[in-house]
This record gives C-alpha cells, sequence and structure tokens, in this order.
C-alpha cells in the first residue's frame, strides 16, 4: 500500500489517504507518484495537491500526519510538534 498527503497551499497536511500498489504500476510494471497523485485528484479534484509519503520514513523524513509541514525546499514532511522532554525535578520537603 502507498500512502499520499494532501497538502493545502501554505504546504499544511489535511488529509492522508491510502491507495493500492495496483494504482501505482504503469503498463511496465514500474511505480509510478504521479500515477497515484493522478488517482488522488480523480477523488478529490484536479486542484488538490498530494505528495506521496513514506509509512516506514524510507523518503521525505517522517510520515506524515494531518497537520504536518511540508519543506517542498527539503522534499520531507515536519512534524509541527515534536515531542518534548520534560524534566521534573525532585522538591525538598
Amino acid at each position: 500500500m502507498a500512502h499520499f498527503a494532501q497538502i493545502d497551499e501554505n504546504n499544511i497536511v489535511t488529509n492522508v489517504i491510502v491507495v493500492s500498489n495496483e494504482v501505482l504500476l504503469n503498463k511496465d510494471d514500474y511505480e509510478g507518484e504521479q500515477l497515484g497523485i493522478n488517482f488522488c485528484k480523480s477523488l478529490y479534484g484536479q486542484d488538490t495537491i498530494w505528495i506521496q509519503t513514506s509509512y516506514n520514513n524510507s523518503f521525505r523524513g517522517e510520515f506524515a500526519g494531518i497537520g504536518f509541514y511540508y519543506d517542498d525546499e527539503l522534499d520531507v514532511f515536519q512534524n509541527p510538534h515534536p515531542i518534548s522532554t520534560i524534566i521534573i525535578e525532585p522538591t525538598s520537603e
């Protein structure tokens, strides 16, 4: 299965969908991202923007989630809220 992220005009992910690998295969059995993009546009409208994302993080940084930012210069998805480490100091009584 392939995953595609829809981004808005500000490069914020608004939707992530799963697309069958069969949709991505061309006549030579080569998997092409553009075929998946075309499929997504056929479902959601030609004016939508779609980018493939990797569930196992093998390309484009992190797996895209709703609210993530797509950096088109680096070609990666970035989590706008990385997990923070909170250190709680013991109090003396």
